[in-house]
């Protein structure tokens, strides 16, 4: 009798929470399909009142149509997806190299990697901005796609940690047999690395695709703003379009929903592995 209240307590209290974690975005739709009259209606309205009208879709078309919404979701696409292969080239690498090779200075290098994830964006922000200003790099996609090449805490740390379990007697029967470092990579490891790897996409995929900073500073074309830059349109001086807002808030979720979908069953293989598969 007390497992099974202690059971209906933990399933009511996961219940509440995830009501309270879905609430935000089911009020997001909704309103989506709101008109801008009624979007701060007194009683609130948790109904889209344009829903199953002729007009249910306005939000939306105006969003592509008026805002260019379309062209915004295809530059963050192909950008940021680049950013995220960046990071899995030099991750991985890097993540190979501090697991499975004996160096000098290997274990400082990796705890000073690590320590890069304690110093928060805005330190470092400044002196980032005058480099890519120096490089002439302002308004181009440059300074959003090569840092992703050119460094990777997180991904190395992960990465490496991954290639760790990997039996080493398998590193040295390859060198056993002749293979060099880099075919032991492509060959060897690289191959069984499909879980780590796609978990690291889809991280580097949302964080890039969810920044504000570096797409604000560094882009002032409206040809080449991402999705996070141009729904800041929808903000004026003395108002704010939330029906619009909203509508393009949903618009730019739908991606993450997609490839997090898709790609959730290497989230959990990744999580579960504890050292080579097959």
């Amino acid at each position: 009798m007390k497992y099974k209240t202690a059971s209906r307590l933990r399933l009511l209290l996961i219940a509440i929470v995830s009501i309270i974690y879905i609430f935000p975005f089911f009020w997001m739709v909704s309103n989506s399909f709101m008109s801008d009259k009624n979007i701060f209606a007194v009683p609130p309205r948790f109904i889209g009142d344009l829903l199953f009208t002729d007009a249910m879709f306005i939000n939306y078309k105006n969003v592509f149509t008026q805002f260019n919404f379309g062209l915004y979701t295809f530059n963050s696409i192909w950008v940021f997806s680049l950013a995220a292969i960046g990071q899995l080239v030099v991750c991985s690498l890097a993540g190979f190299a501090l697991s499975m090779m004996r160096f000098r200075g290997k274990n400082l290098i990796f705890s000073l990697l690590v320590i890069t994830l304690m110093i928060p964006v805005q330190v470092t922000i400044i002196p980032e901005y005058f480099l890519f200003l120096k490089l002439n790099w302002l308004d181009t996609y440059l300074p959003l796609i090569v840092p992703s090449f050119l460094s990777g805490a997180f991904g190395t740390f992960l990465l490496k940690e991954f290639f760790s379990q990997v039996p080493r007697a398998l590193f040295d029967a390859a060198i056993i047999d002749g293979v060099n470092a880099y075919q032991m990579f492509f060959r060897i490891y690289l191959p069984q690395s499909s879980s780590p790897m796609a978990t690291l996409f889809i991280i580097a995929f949302m964080n890039n695709w969810n920044d504000l900073l570096r797409p604000m500073l560094y882009i002032s074309s409206r040809k080449l703003y991402t999705v996070t830059v141009a729904l800041s349109q929808f903000q004026g001086q003395y108002e704010v379009r939330w029906n619009l807002l909203l509508a393009g808030s949903v618009l730019s979720v739908l991606p993450l929903i997609i490839v997090f979908a898709f790609s959730q069953r290497y989230i959990i293989e990744s999580t579960m592995s504890s050292g080579i598969k097959g």
